[in-house]
């Protein structure tokens, strides 16, 4: 018989995508004298490994600074003055985009223990009811904003730039006399998607409200439209920044896993989607991974991208350190499947991904120039 599932999927970011250093959460080890494979707990966790990395490779290429061209220029010639308002825009939104620091890196642990206990609190003084009706309709009504982005980057991706741009474009705006107060500029595709996003959240907020569990796969399609939505928008500045936010979560997670019950316990109260699912099989329960596991080395592997972009290089520390979390992940799960035991998943993570960055840079020969690189300054960013 398995052992029950345990869900210690992490807390929020401030960020509405959820997981701080979380861990891998299934304790559904095989009857004990057991001779063959799980099969289907192995397929499941090359389910949740399959999600997992299509979401960082999603979600780092979504932070990759879109192909910049003479402002509103036409792809055959000429001058596009609707194209032109467009491109400034979104130029201007990644030159002024921030960028984490080393001062918000050091303060992230902490600022996640502060979240950590006061959920705490409040789950065990106040009860889980309020909590979870409150917080479901949080990320019910930003799964609307964050499905709805994520269709648009990825309809984006699929079609190209240039079929992108010869949409026509919608303008919206809200005037104040003869003035615009507000002034929105869409292209097609994005007015078509806009209610299509309405759909996982309208479906999630109203599924199991009587008192039955909520739907795996509109908690999948919610959790990765968040990680998307994050890696895309949540960029390290430097590889020293990306070290300094993996080693202090390394503490965090190891800490609150093993020496408290207290992630454990707000972790397995909390039933929103900061996690991806996958069934181990029928009337069998689900393995888990928290967002937090996702989104944090995630930024590391995206940040190897922008770096690879600025060489002209080819891909090499994107998919090193795509090898790296993969290696780290499933590490985490071999040694929870062994020991029976949920493990904090950013223990291999986070030194799988700083050892995949050092390991290619001394080996290319870009270590050094690497660790003193800052993303942005090319843009005229700071140095």
């Amino acid at each position: 018989m398995d052992p029950a599932v345990e869900n210690t999927s992490g807390l929020g970011f401030g960020l509405g995508i959820g997981g701080t250093g979380t861990v891998v959460d299934t304790l559904a080890w095989a009857a004990a004298g057991a001779k063959e494979a799980d099969w289907g707990l192995l397929s499941s966790y090359a389910g949740l490994l399959a999600l997992a990395v299509l979401s960082i490779y999603a979600g780092a290429h979504g932070s990759l600074p879109r192909p910049k061209r003479a402002k509103g220029e036409k792809e055959g010639g000429g001058k596009d003055k609707d194209a032109e308002g467009e491109e400034e825009e979104d130029e201007e939104d990644e030159e002024n985009m921030d960028r984490m620091s080393a001062d918000d890196a050091w303060l992230f642990p902490i600022i996640g223990s502060v979240a950590l206990i006061g959920l705490y609190g409040l789950v065990t003084y106040l009860g889980e009811g309020w909590i979870n009706w409150l917080l479901g309709w949080y990320f019910t009504v930003a799964g609307v904003g964050s499905v709805w982005n994520s269709s648009v980057s990825l309809t984006r991706w699929a079609v190209g730039e240039k079929r992108w741009k010869a949409f026509d474009l919608v303008k919206m705006s809200v005037k104040k006399g003869p003035n615009a107060v507000m002034e929105i500029s869409l292209r097609t595709p994005s007015v078509v998607l806009l209610p299509l996003a309405l759909v996982p959240s309208g479906l999630y907020a109203f599924w199991g409200t009587g008192g039955g569990a909520r739907s795996v796969v509109l908690t999948d399609v919610l959790a990765l439209s968040f990680a998307h939505n994050a890696l895309s928008l949540l960029r390290l500045d430097s590889f020293r920044t990306g070290c300094i936010l993996l080693s202090g979560l390394f503490v965090y997670d190891v800490w609150w896993v093993f020496g408290t019950d207290v992630m454990v316990k707000v972790a397995t109260t909390l039933d929103v989607p900061i996690k991806l699912l996958w069934p181990k099989g029928v009337g069998r329960g689900y393995t888990m991974l928290g967002l937090g596991d996702v989104v944090v080395p995630g930024t590391f592997v995206a940040l190897g991208l922008r770096y690879d972009a600025t060489r002209g290089r080819g891909k090499r520390f994107f998919w090193a350190g795509l090898g790296g979390y993969v290696g780290g992940l499933v590490a985490t799960m071999v040694v929870m499947h062994v020991w029976g035991h949920a493990q904090p998943a950013l223990l291999y993570l986070s030194p799988a991904c700083m050892l995949s960055f050092v390991v290619t840079g001394s080996v290319v020969g870009e270590l050094g120039a690497g660790w003193a690189w800052v993303d942005g300054a090319e843009a005229g960013g700071q140095p």
